[in-house]
């Protein structure tokens, strides 16, 4: 009996962990693409790069990732907030964010904003978490 409340605890958390990348994956005015995924010659961590689009005025909010974090500004201005910290970025920029570092990401500019975030994360891990 115990194994199975053990199991059914795991699958509980599995599913909300699931429901939660859908609802990131699908906030207003956020378009996140997955471009390619590969394995990484160190064991258990994979690079995922990622186009993601914000429409103006939107706010993708505080979350983290499992690994590190590189992004290039493809067009428009976006106005970062990386461990308290505010930076802008406009197209050409490059940032690169640290492993579980609190960061949101705000479109300041008239336009859509668009953002190539490469990813060298755990492999197996939400590559998102948002933080309350």
């Amino acid at each position: 009996m115990k194994t199975i409340r053990i199991v059914a605890a795991a699958a509980l958390i599995g599913a909300s962990t699931i429901a939660l990348h859908v609802v990131q994956a699908r906030q207003a005015g956020v378009t996140r693409a997955e471009l390619q995924r590969q394995d990484l010659s160190v064991p258990g961590r994979e690079v995922i790069q990622v186009r993601v689009e914000l429409e103006p005025g939107v706010v993708f909010p505080n979350h983290t990732h499992p690994g590190e974090e590189i992004i290039y500004v493809l067009e428009g201005t976006w106005q970062y907030e990386i461990a308290g910290k505010p930076v802008t970025a406009r197209a050409g920029d490059v940032l690169f964010i640290p492993a579980r570092t609190i960061h949101s990401a705000k479109n300041v500019g008239n336009g859509k904003a668009a953002e190539l975030a490469t990813y060298l994360v755990e492999k197996g891990q939400p590559l998102l978490s948002l933080v309350k």
